[in-house]
């Protein structure tokens, strides 16, 4: 066993395959899977395992530059907007607006990894774009200047930029 990993070795081995600009969508219990995705389901019984558990593992394993979600979830659930606020500050990510329509019809086709929890959480379908290390790229050993949305993530992430939804 690997102390403080993802144990799930499906779950850990689809994270393992991430690009750039990859996505990984986390769905509550409700949500569409298409058959041909990568589906990794742990939801068992009503509410668990729950999207934000879920999230907040994802946090700690993988860069996001974005993080999209229906509008509902700040205009209609507080608290859960509040939650997504406060896992992502300080990780440079950016919040997106994606309709449940998108959710369900554009995005779920383009995820590379489709979580499927317990969740009855309104609104609790994300999609979370990888990124890279935004320090690791364009070091100065490289003597590559860093391109500018490099440059605005790790400033972000040293500013501990709370994200909000435009």
């Amino acid at each position: 066993m690997r102390p403080d990993r993802i144990l799930h070795p499906e779950l850990a081995g689809a994270l393992a395959t991430l690009g750039h600009t990859d996505i990984v969508l986390v769905t509550d219990a409700g949500f569409p899977i298409p058959p041909q995705a990568k589906r990794i389901d742990l939801g068992f019984w009503l509410g668990t395992i729950d999207v934000l558990s879920i999230l907040r593992v994802l946090r700690q394993e993988i860069f996001v530059e974005e993080v999209r979600f229906a509008s509902e979830v700040r205009d209609c659930h507080p608290q859960l907007y509040q939650t997504l606020q406060e896992l992502y500050t300080g990780s440079g990510a950016e919040f997106r607006t994606a309709s449940h329509e998108t959710l369900c019809r554009d995005i779920a086709y383009e995820a590379k990894v489709i979580i499927h929890s317990g969740s009855f959480n309104p609104w609790a379908n994300v999609a979370l774009v990888a990124s890279t290390d935004p320090f690791a790229w364009f070091t100065d050993v490289s003597g590559v200047p860093p391109l500018p949305a490099y440059i605005a993530r790790r400033q972000r992430i040293h500013d501990n930029v709370v994200p909000i939804l435009n």
